[in-house]
């Protein structure tokens, strides 16, 4: 596999897009649920993509025979993910969040190798190693022995959760299992594989909504900055970076796709060092510098592609 700057940059946009919602939803925590902005970001994001995916609401057909391998990505990529994140933003912190977040990488590897065969090869191991360092390095604004202070809450369980189920998600999208694929997969574009991915992924996420409303009621505080997230939301973390995740994961494989993940907390910190006037520090150029150097050794295996 060969890392042109094209599947760089489509590996790249995702972590800064997921890096925004990150933040934005741990400011928007008071405003409303983490189910209820799960559904409505997904709810948006439909609402969005159907003018380039309206003629697959047209072969109902061709949904179903597909609905369980279907089913199963909406519900682990939007359904599940996404929840279980900002669920976990709101009884634990960034740092333990983020540091769960960077262990993408060993799930994947880990994913791969015992549902899907791919075994994973020593470059890809140091460069997992290599990608974990540069993220703690950043969690611990260079002092690697704060992370042994760090206490770990029910919401840091629901990211590991959540995390699993993203690396499944990644592998599922390139690896259909036989028994789910139900028949020859149909000619769509981008926009309608999203969508009919999307289109279950609403039924889990609007379910779970509706189900915390029942149970819980919670007054949605409406407001310009909530309008403003929602439209992020739906358009940057949802739409662009599923676009380019879905690009970089077929080219470069999940196994290398997932080392580019690890930048996530990289850029989530420099945005949340901006809002407080901070300025980059000497650990986030050391940090990237290892997350880089993690990516390229990982890329070089002959087994990176994971194909």
């Amino acid at each position: 596999m060969t890392l042109t700057p094209r599947l760089a940059l489509l590996l790249t946009l995702p972590p800064l897009m997921w890096a925004g919602n990150a933040v934005v939803g741990r400011l928007m925590v008071d405003s409303i649920s983490p189910l209820a902005l799960n559904g409505l970001r997904w709810a948006l994001a439909g609402l969005l993509l159907l003018p380039f995916a309206w003629r697959l609401l047209l072969q109902p057909s061709v949904l179903l025979k597909r609905w369980r391998y279907l089913a199963l990505c909406g519900f682990l990529g939007m359904g599940c993910y996404n929840a279980l994140q900002y669920q976990a933003l709101r009884s634990s912190s960034a740092l333990n969040v983020t540091l769960i977040a960077a262990s993408l990488p060993l799930w994947m590897l880990t994913v791969g190798a015992l549902w899907f065969g791919v075994r994973p090869s020593r470059r890809q191991m140091l460069g997992a190693a290599l990608s974990l360092l540069g993220v703690a390095l950043v969690m611990s604004r260079g002092a690697l022995q704060t992370l042994a202070e760090v206490q770990f809450v029910i919401g840091d369980l629901l990211m590991l959760v959540a995390i699993f189920s993203w690396a499944l998600y990644s592998w599922l999208l390139v690896r259909p299992p036989e028994s789910m694929r139900g028949a020859a997969r149909p000619d769509w574009d981008w926009a309608a594989v999203l969508m009919a991915q999307m289109l279950y992924g609403l039924v889990f996420a609007g379910g779970m909504a509706g189900l915390e409303q029942a149970l819980r009621p919670q007054t949605i505080a409406w407001g310009p900055g909530l309008a403003l997230t929602l439209l992020y939301v739906a358009i940057g973390p949802s739409l662009i970076a599923y676009r380019c995740w879905g690009l970089g994961v077929a080219q470069a494989g999940p196994a290398i796709a997932a080392f580019f993940g690890n930048l996530t907390p990289v850029f989530a910190a420099l945005m949340s060092g901006a809002l407080l006037g901070e300025w980059p520090q000497w650990y986030h150029g050391l940090a990237f510098g290892l997350i880089a150097a993690g990516i390229w050794i990982s890329s070089q295996s002959p087994a990176a592609s994971g194909r």
